[in-house]
């Protein structure tokens, strides 16, 4: 099992419509077949500067890489990350 994680801040105000939008946007994930226990998460903790976070759960490393390639992901990357984002930490784990 691979855990994929991912902490961010937008470029957006907080609440605005854009934020909105990108948030409601980024569930198309949880669409790809390989992906498991989809979550969009709020961050709480001042000991950072990221806003939201994804979790996502794969069963095996073909899984990840399928949904890397996947076009919903590459669109979804390509049209909504890049321009949004401002910043990121991505995180993989895998069970010890």
């Amino acid at each position: 099992m691979i855990r994929h994680t991912v902490a961010f801040r937008l470029k957006h105000e907080s609440g605005s419509a854009e934020e909105k939008s990108f948030l409601a946007d980024a569930l198309v994930l949880a669409n790809i077949p390989s992906v498991r226990n989809f979550e969009q998460l709020r961050q709480t903790s001042r000991k950072n500067d990221f806003t939201f976070g994804l979790s996502m759960e794969f069963d095996d490393q073909a899984g990840y890489d399928a949904y890397n390639v996947h076009p919903l992901h590459v669109a979804f990357v390509r049209d909504r990350w890049v321009p949004e984002v401002a910043d990121f930490l991505e995180i993989d784990y895998t069970r010890l």
